[in-house]
C-alpha cells in the first residue's frame, strides 16, 4: 500500500501563490502515476493536475498557466505550485496514486487526507 500526506495548505488573498506538497510512503514512488484533485462543498471532486514516473504533467484547462504540477522521485514527493489563485481556487486539494494516469478521480487508488486552501477576494 501507499500511504499520502499532504501539506502547505492556508489562507491566501486572490492572486498570491500557495504550494502544495504530497509526501509518499510504501510501494516505490516511481512506479506510479500521481494527480492532484479538489473538492469544495457540496461539489464534486474536480481533477486538478497529474503527473506520469518521468516529470511529464498534464494539467485541467481551468488551471493551465497558473498552476504546475511537479515531481521529485529521490525524495518520493509531488508538489502543486499555485500562482495567481483565484477564490474559485478555494477547495480541500488531495494527492492521489494510481496504475494509471487518467482525469477521473475513480481511477486512483490511494488517497491523502486533504489540504485546505482558501483564497480571499
Amino acid at each position: 500500500q501507499v500511504q499520502l500526506v499532504e501539506s502547505g495548505g492556508g489562507l491566501v488573498q486572490a492572486g498570491g501563490s500557495l504550494r502544495l506538497s504530497c509526501a509518499a510512503s510504501g510501494r516505490t514512488f516511481s512506479s506510479y502515476a500521481m494527480a492532484w484533485f479538489r473538492q469544495a462543498p457540496g461539489k464534486e471532486r474536480e481533477f486538478v493536475a497529474t503527473i506520469n514516473w518521468n516529470g511529464d504533467a498534464n494539467h485541467a484547462e481551468s488551471v493551465k498557466g497558473r498552476f504546475t504540477m511537479s515531481r521529485d522521485n529521490g525524495k518520493n514527493t509531488v508538489y502543486l505550485q499555485m500562482n495567481s489563485l483565484k477564490p474559485e481556487d478555494t477547495a480541500a486539494y488531495y494527492c492521489a496514486a494510481g496504475p494509471l494516469l487518467t482525469g477521473w478521480a475513480s481511477d486512483y487508488v490511494y488517497w491523502g487526507q486533504g489540504t485546505q486552501v482558501t483564497v480571499s477576494s
